[in-house]
């Protein structure tokens, strides 16, 4: 718990240096008629969840999950952007559902403004734009949300969706957040790779 919770903390700081940065390249998106004003928005990677956590005063789910690959991006003008790949139950999990996606059939995305002791973003159920979890555990989520005045230490979760549940109700526990993990560096990298390798084999027909 406290490795997990120190990740997400270094997530935190990474996405204060990032909103930095963009500030700082104003000029130059002003000159490329950049209609962000500078504010880049916000990238990160996905990490799976474990139980008996909480952030933004949402519960994890009851079992761990794994994520191969994923990635989340917020635009300045509120769209996020969550693509992830291999999202299942993980070791320690209950032991049929191990390696699975379980019951969990959707997923969405809310949106936490300061931290894992933040505020989430509040959007009413019949805006919520559900995504389908596949039995690899790969989901592409298009959610839109109406960002405060300020969103500092931004965090997004992807929550099970039932659609069997009452309005108001819909949106369950998180399941994976935004954040990083020790070896999803190499992961992009090996994936960086393979489509090079892929592009140059192009290159030879």
């Amino acid at each position: 718990m406290r490795t997990r919770m120190l990740s997400i903390g270094i997530v935190v700081l990474a996405f204060a240096a990032y909103a930095d940065d963009g500030h700082n390249g104003n000029n130059n998106n002003q000159n490329n008629n950049n209609q962000n004003n500078g504010t880049s928005g916000l990238q990160a990677g996905v990490v799976g969840s474990m139980p008996g956590a909480a952030i933004g005063g949402i519960s994890s789910g009851g079992a761990p999950w794994v994520v191969n690959q994923g990635q989340v991006q917020v635009s300045p003008d509120g769209q996020i952007q969550v693509e992830v790949q291999g999202l299942l139950i993980g070791p320690g999990g209950p032991v049929n559902f191990v390696g699975t996606t379980g019951p969990v059939t959707m997923v969405a995305a809310s949106l936490v403004c300061g931290g894992s002791g933040g505020a989430p973003v509040l959007v009413a159920d019949s805006s919520v734009t559900p995504a389908q979890l596949n039995g690899s555990g790969n989901a592409q989520i298009n959610q839109s949300v109406t960002l405060p005045a300020s969103c500092i230490a931004p965090v997004v979760l992807v929550r099970i969706f039932n659609l069997t549940q009452p309005a108001g109700s819909q949106l369950g526990p998180f399941i994976a957040a935004s954040g990083i993990a020790p070896n999803m560096g190499q992961n992009q990298n090996n994936n960086q790779n393979q489509n090079g390798n892929h592009h140059g084999d192009g290159d030879h027909e």
